[in-house]
């Protein structure tokens, strides 16, 4: 690595030059079938011939001009997002964070119009929801806080996946405005939550007048097998952020608000230099027609289905693995000790994978992969693990 970077990322010894579908190749030449996406970024896969076509020619129209002006793109999309959530109102920023960043002021003003002096959001123990200071401080992971407090106060935590926890905080706090949730942890290590999770906070929330918060950065646009997470039990939160997939490698993020939570931005209350220009959001909307198109939701739920039975097969009866569980495309193989080091060794099989929260080996391939493909990912990666245990 560059003296001149700063020392932020433990890099692999690695360096792809060029992307087609689910493969990288790497400066000289090799190729690894990426089986990350991009931490679930990627997800049409890389260098889509549709998405670099929608790219290339915005380039050469339009790509800045100010959110001054009337953004015909942004509205496009912004119409296009609603009609698909069921959420009326959007904000459009850079990145997974800033769109937190916007969910949490969103829920500061709402606790203030409520007559709550200094509103609390709850947020779980596992979370993940930026590095920014307040996204960090939301977040449930003393790692990714250490070093940085003073933290941003106003967060209340409890477990994840716990109903119970959250219906005593609403027993005995008159300060709670919302609650900020993944659909499925991903960094917590694809901890997926109990059937009806989403539609009980969805009932405390209307019982107790507060926001129900998704942050569907890492679920949103097809990963779980829907459009949103949420989807799956039929619900329709407040407030929920959307990032990574939705510019499939384009950085943008997107804050939807929907009921009580629309109309709590006002002119002067957020913005954004960069968020939703004319290039970014011409690229979502390529992304998203491909998605409708190809049905890419739907694939995603059957080919994660077909890994997680396959894992689930090879891995039986092996000692050591605590855990196999997923969520469409979204797929998390627990061992019962640190595994960091299979990122390396899978590497050097030419595939390109992820640990999270220590133990957990997590898959995030495009959702366009095929059943070869995934093969190729089972046959590489269980003898990795079986002879690491």
């Amino acid at each position: 690595m560059s003296d001149s970077l700063m020392s932020t990322y433990a890099r692999l010894p690695v360096s792809f030059e060029k992307g087609e579908g689910v493969y990288l190749f790497d400066s000289e030449g090799n190729k690894y079938l990426d089986a990350l996406a991009g931490i679930a970024v990627c997800s049409l896969g890389h260098a889509h011939p549709r998405v670099a076509d929608a790219i290339a020619d915005q380039a050469r129209t339009l790509i800045h001009t100010s959110n001054v002006y009337n953004i015909p793109h942004q509205t496009e999309l912004g119409d296009k997002l609603c009609s698909l959530s069921g959420m009326s109102r959007v904000f459009f920023g850079n990145s997974g964070a800033e769109a937190n960043e916007a969910a949490i002021k969103i829920a500061r003003l709402f606790g203030k119009k409520q007559g709550i002096d200094r509103p609390k959001i709850i947020v779980a123990s596992g979370s993940f929801h930026g590095r920014t200071l307040a996204t960090l401080s939301a977040t449930g992971s003393r790692k990714v806080q250490a070093g940085f407090s003073p933290l941003v106060e106003g967060f209340v935590r409890v477990e994840y996946n716990d109903i119970e926890a959250i219906q005593k905080i609403a027993e005995n706090s008159s300060e709670v405005a919302a609650i900020l949730v993944e659909p499925v942890q991903g960094e917590g290590g694809i901890i997926v939550p109990d059937e009806g999770y989403l539609s009980s906070i969805r009932k405390i929330c209307d019982d107790n007048n507060w926001l129900m918060m998704l942050d569907e950065i890492q679920t949103g646009m097809g990963r779980t097998g829907k459009m949103f997470a949420f989807q799956h039990e039929g619900i329709t939160p407040d407030v929920m952020t959307l990032a990574k997939a939705l510019g499939n490698g384009v950085p943008i993020g997107a804050c939807l608000a929907a009921g009580k939570a629309e109309e709590i931005f006002t002119p002067g209350t957020h913005g954004s230099t960069f968020g939703g220009n004319p290039l970014v959001t011409r690229t979502a909307l390529e992304v998203i027609s491909i998605m409708e198109e190809q049905d890419i939701p739907n694939k995603a739920a059957e080919m994660g289905s077909y890994m997680l039975s396959q894992f689930k097969q090879a891995l039986a009866d092996v000692d050591g693995v605590q855990d196999i569980r997923g969520h469409g495309m979204m797929l998390g193989i627990e061992l019962n000790k640190d595994c960091g080091e299979l990122v390396a060794k899978a590497l050097e099989k030419k595939l390109l994978i992820n640990v999270t929260a220590h133990k957990t080996i997590r898959l995030l391939p495009p959702l366009v992969i095929t059943k070869d493909q995934a093969d190729d990912v089972v046959s590489t990666l269980v003898p990795l693990i079986k002879e690491f245990l």
